[in-house]
């Protein structure tokens, strides 16, 4: 169960959200992405999370992703590419969503300077992503 703790400082409970955009399947191929937002607040059950600086070589061309997980941009800025050739920026203050776990996947590339630090967070089997749709 996800528990939603947003207060003001009178007590009541007011929403309040982060960007977010979500890759997804939409067949057994083809990738594509939807902008919208997620909760402040939320505690959302995951069972680890890892830093990652470096660059693999297959991260240069399309790719599924490896598991459903959160993925927080710290420092960079990337355009990212899904199947139909759409693309977006994803840059920090936008948590990216990556659920499409099958098919090619999606590709990127850093529009600033050669580094992308982020942080992987796994989503815990069977838990919603808990991504609002705009």
């Amino acid at each position: 169960m996800t528990e939603i703790i947003d207060e003001d400082n009178n007590g009541t409970n007011r929403d309040s959200f982060v960007r977010a955009i979500r890759l997804f399947n939409i067949d057994e191929n083809d990738c594509a992405f939807e902008t919208g937002k997620l909760r402040t607040q939320l505690k959302i059950p995951v069972e680890y999370f890892f830093c990652q600086t470096k660059v693999d070589s297959y991260e240069k061309v399309p790719h599924p992703a490896p598991r459903r997980q959160y993925v927080v941009t710290l420092k960079g800025k990337l355009r990212f590419k899904v199947s139909n050739g759409d693309t977006f920026i994803l840059e920090p203050g936008i948590i990216l969503i990556a659920e499409d776990v099958d098919g090619d996947g999606h590709s990127w590339e850093i529009l600033d300077g050669s580094e992308w630090e982020r942080l992987y967070i796994p989503l815990a089997d069977g838990h919603d992503n808990q991504f609002i749709r705009e």
